[in-house]
């Protein structure tokens, strides 16, 4: 059949619309990107790229300049308060896995991204200070009408056979599509995420979570520079249950965090091989916002246009997943792309298979995921544990890893299927 020929216009210049955008290129389709900020800035802290997204990205050609800036992670590890080792399972290369698992800047990679798109598909691709405002379709093509990003001013007006809401959890398009939704909707944990360069812990590539549902520890080291000066740049998130009133600010992953508003909560904890009140004071910075989320709708294509990302599918970041089913996402339609075919029946044929798969997972990680390990152990440790929780049998935590990493697709035999 052959590729279809669309064109299309991807509202959002983050990590979901530039992978997009670079995957399109790939097979020959054009697109123009709209990002709404005046500037795109290296912000945010860690992330986590899981095997099935990095398989993905290595397919996008950009293996190399993830491993210049990246950790390959060696394993994740999840522990009670006092130390003890509740379950420990090796991760990515470690793993068997014919591609690493990376803990990324997240604007390390925003910038990985965006200098391939610059390269690959030239500067006047990308337009700033476009904040998409409104769109009309009809049988033959769709016009999207945008805004300066304060919305004061008009922008152009762009006419194409398809488009992409990539443009986050606050997605203005999928707010034209359902305006009642309100807010996200908050967990009830409040996160303060840090970044920290001190000496490395463990073997100085691992990934580890510790405590429970109501108070929790994770860290994971992020930058590659650290490590060949033999200091580890460390992202970490402490995390506690507290009521909040929810707001748009709270949305704002750039809120600055105090650090007297959590560290105390942590005073009596004991890892032993981390000093957990130095990871806090030596931070290089703080934020603060709430771990929420988007409940799943029933539709994300409307004619023309559909949702992707966290515009589709915001979710908590329970099991380190988010990102990487944004990649996903941006693959599947590519894929969908060079069978070729109607790019009406192309846009529904990708939500029929994103969307499910999404909503389950978004669904699970309100359940905190493949983490529900931390709080089995709190909940049944009846206190005579050894250096290691013999509490809950090991088959029921590899059960519960297992059903995770079959449920986001990043099981080995899955990716073995996906190629």
């Amino acid at each position: 059949m052959g590729v279809c020929k669309a064109e299309g216009i991807i509202a959002g210049g983050g990590l979901v619309g530039l992978t997009l955008a670079l995957a399109l290129h790939q097979i020959g389709i054009k697109v123009k990107i709209f990002e709404t900020v005046p500037d795109i800035k290296p912000l945010g802290v860690g992330i986590n790229l899981l095997p099935h997204s990095v398989q993905n990205l290595a397919k996008l050609g950009l293996l190399e300049e993830l491993e210049k800036v990246a950790i390959k992670t060696s394993s994740l590890t999840y522990y009670s308060e006092d130390g003890k080792t509740i379950w420990r399972e090796p991760r990515g290369i470690a793993a068997g896995y014919e591609v690493p698992q990376f803990s990324i800047h997240r604007g390390d990679f925003h910038m990985i991204l965006l200098k391939a798109v610059r390269e690959r598909l030239g500067e006047n691709v990308i337009f700033m200070n476009h904040r998409i405002d409104h769109f009309d379709q009809d049988e033959e093509s769709v016009t999207a009408h945008f805004t300066t990003h304060d919305g004061s001013q008009k922008q152009s007006s762009v006419t194409a056979d398809f488009l992409i809401g990539a443009d986050g959890i606050n997605s203005r398009l999928r707010k034209l599509f359902y305006p009642g939704e309100g807010p996200p909707h908050y967990s009830g944990q409040m996160l303060w995420r840090g970044v920290t360069e001190m000496e490395p812990y463990l073997d100085g590539t691992s990934m580890f979570m510790a405590g429970h549902n109501d108070l929790k520890l994770v860290a994971y080291p992020i930058r590659a520079e650290s490590m060949k000066r033999g200091k580890s740049y460390i992202n970490w998130i402490a995390e506690r249950r507290m009521p909040s009133d929810l707001n748009s600010r709270q949305a704002d992953w750039n809120q600055e965090g105090v650090l007297e508003e959590f560290r105390s909560d942590f005073e009596d904890w004991n890892l032993g091989w981390l000093d957990i009140q130095k990871l806090y004071k030596n931070a290089i910075s703080i934020h603060k916002f709430p771990m929420i989320d988007r409940n799943p709708i029933p539709q994300w294509t409307f004619g023309r246009v559909t949702l992707m990302g966290d515009a589709a599918h915001a979710m908590y970041p329970n099991g380190s997943n988010g990102v990487s089913q944004g990649v996903l996402d941006a693959m599947e339609f590519t894929r969908l792309m060079q069978e070729g075919g109607d790019i009406l029946e192309i846009l529904k044929a990708y939500e029929a298979d994103r969307r499910p798969k999404t909503t389950k997972i978004s669904l699970a990680n309100r359940e905190t995921g493949p983490e529900r390990v931390m709080q089995m152990v709190k909940e049944q440790c009846p206190g005579t544990c050894g250096d290691v929780h013999t509490c809950v049998p090991r088959e029921k935590l590899e059960e519960v890893a297992t059903a995770y990493k079959k449920l986001a697709g990043f099981d080995k035999e899955s990716l073995k299927k996906s190629g």
